[in-house]
């Protein structure tokens, strides 16, 4: 496959989702400055995370109005796989591309500390290297990562298995304990309605070597070739 990685100014995390594409699952990408204007050479592309603009405004406010997202909601709209990553999640929601918004941590503070991930569903290109119900312990960083939506938005997404993971215990349980910013509904990632676009807080490229961590992110992206493979 070949990926892009989105770059904006203030992007951060680029490099780490470079590192395991190359390095790790040996992929070709490319790094996409964000006045690109053409997405169509790519299998997937990927928003990372970081502060794009400086999280002015607020967090993808700026960075929707970029010439690359003009290209984003085509190559989306004609089927192309999008992961946004903390910031990309943001910037998603801001763009239209996914419904809601992530606003600040319910408890008003940064958190960049491991979580527990529950699978929703894997009839996703992003989670089917999975098991339903299986738990992921992958990292967060953000200051901004509480989902909200409206009742009918979040019936919907819910109905039609659109959230694809939740923050939950080691156990799998849902809990209030267990959410570390306060998302509705414990939701830490949401797909579109065609289900090719996944934004999600939780960092995958944090933890794809047991050197740093954990493997458990490998799921997202073994997930991604594994759909391109079938396909």
């Amino acid at each position: 496959m070949r990926f892009g990685v989105v770059v904006f100014p203030g992007t951060w995390s680029d490099r780490d989702c470079g590192h395991v594409l190359k390095e790790v699952f040996g992929q070709r990408a490319d790094y996409v400055w964000h006045e690109e204007t053409d997405l169509s050479a790519y299998d997937c592309v990927l928003i990372p995370g970081g502060f794009s603009y400086g999280d002015y405004l607020r967090p993808g406010a700026i960075a929707r109005f970029s010439p690359v997202m003009r290209a984003m909601e085509q190559f989306s709209g004609g089927g192309g796989l999008v992961l946004g990553i903390c910031n990309g999640f943001q910037i998603l929601c801001e763009a239209g591309l996914l419904p809601g918004a992530l606003m600040r941590n319910d408890h008003l503070q940064f958190r960049c500390q491991w979580v527990n991930l529950r699978v929703e569903t894997t009839a996703s290109p992003f989670t089917n290297a999975a098991e339903a119900g299986q738990v992921l312990r992958i990292p967060i960083s953000h200051g901004e990562g509480s989902y909200y939506a409206d009742e009918r938005t979040l019936r919907r997404l819910n109905e039609d298995g659109r959230v694809l993971l939740r923050y939950c215990t080691p156990e799998g349980e849902i809990t209030p304990e267990a959410n570390p910013n306060g998302s509705l509904g414990n939701i830490a990632g949401i797909v579109n309605e065609r289900g090719n676009v996944l934004g999600m807080m939780p960092h995958p490229e944090r933890c794809c070597e047991p050197l740093i961590g954990g493997g458990d992110g490998g799921y997202v992206f073994r997930s991604i070739l594994e759909h391109a493979a079938v396909c």
